[in-house]
């Protein structure tokens, strides 16, 4: 599996050329460095070191996994069956850049992957530092934790503790999700791997929560849905208020001007959700750094084809036609495959690319 590693990242070194090297060279020594910390689940529950609030979680994503293949048709494969303690709030830290006066993200292009929006480091320092070098370059960046990934089913992905206390609801949630990325990728097309994810894990959970949950945790997972659609509505109507800033006719120094002004009237919109959700300030990580641009180009690739594989599903007779459909969609081209998508979800095409990716991940 190391030598894997090395071969993969090795290739991808040399067919993206030097300057590119030491970001691979860091990526391939944190993903060996996670496979090499990750030990069976069943190891854990039978350590008498291993305390007993872990055990309980670590029961409960084996539940979790054996309902992802049994009942949702998710691989059922060495993902998630083993854990890795970590000790760091999250696994890598993605930069994500924009220009000062635009939405659009900087790209980035890889052998495999394609194109993304985003680098993502194993070392927050790592990833300040070179957030620091696009400030240099006059780029709005952004710097986020990322709690879990997926390898696409390359390695077995291991439950990390930067997840494993999540609510069991919010768990499960996560673990359809990343499993979901094994059965559909389209290289490139970040806005339709993570929308169908998002559809599978809305399913997924819906189906668990009808099979497993009580009063108590649907109550805790509706709240945590309707806070996340309260936030996302709150980061979309900013987004196109930016967005039509940056379009207009009005100089630069009014648009930065007018920038400003919205970044500040979102902070305070923002003050007053957390009144209405009780005071609950799960989402105050994301004003961590000065607002920018780059906070609020990703939002799409989340989201905005949602609707279309919610329709896409609902005209299914199943999940596994479901995902033969979406498979199939995926070896389309990419203007192809989201304009059914776009029409699908009756959402104008144009509207969903005004910009391309998210902190409500």
């Amino acid at each position: 599996m190391k030598l894997r590693a090395w071969w993969v990242c090795g290739v991808a070194a040399l067919s993206a050329g030097c300057s590119q090297i030491g970001y691979f060279v860091q990526a391939a020594h944190g993903q060996i460095s996670l496979l090499s910390e990750a030990k069976p689940i069943d190891d854990w529950l039978s350590s008498p070191d291993t305390a007993d609030k872990l055990k309980t979680k670590l029961t409960k994503v084996k539940e979790i996994r054996a309902f992802a293949a049994r009942e949702l048709g998710l691989p059922d494969n060495a993902s998630y069956t083993t854990y890795a303690d970590l000790k760091r709030p999250y696994v890598l830290w993605n930069v994500v850049a924009t220009p000062e006066l635009s939405l659009k993200p900087k790209q980035w292009c890889f052998p495999v992957a394609g194109c993304v929006n985003y680098r993502g480091y194993y070392s927050k320092e790592e990833a300040q530092a070179y957030a620091a070098e696009l400030r240099k370059e006059h780029y709005d960046v952004d710097v986020s934790g990322v709690p879990a990934y997926s390898t696409l089913g390359w390695f077995k992905d291991p439950v990390l503790s930067t997840f494993i206390q999540y609510p069991d609801a919010e768990l499960a949630r996560l673990v359809f999700h990343e499993l979901a990325h094994q059965v559909v990728y389209a290289a490139g097309d970040s806005k339709f791997n993570e929308a169908f994810a998002v559809a599978v894990e809305e399913v997924g959970v819906a189906r668990w929560l009808d099979k497993y949950g009580d009063d108590k945790m649907r109550k805790a997972y509706d709240d945590y849905s309707k806070r996340k659609r309260d936030f996302l509505a709150l980061l979309m109507k900013y987004r196109k208020a930016l967005d039509d800033n940056y379009k207009s006719d009005a100089s630069d120094d009014e648009k930065r001007g007018k920038k400003a002004e919205l970044f500040q009237a979102m902070k305070d919109d923002y003050q007053t959700l957390k009144v209405s959700w009780g005071g609950y300030g799960g989402y105050d990580r994301w004003f961590a750094e000065p607002l920018s641009n780059a906070h609020l180009s990703i939002i799409a690739t989340y989201h905005d084809f949602v609707p279309g594989f919610r329709a896409l599903l609902a005209q299914s007779k199943n999940l596994d036609e479901f995902y033969d459909t979406a498979r199939k969609m995926a070896k389309l081209d990419k203007s192809v495959r989201r304009q059914q998508l776009a029409e699908l979800g009756h959402v104008p095409l144009q509207a969903t690319d005004n910009s391309v990716a998210s902190a409500v991940h």
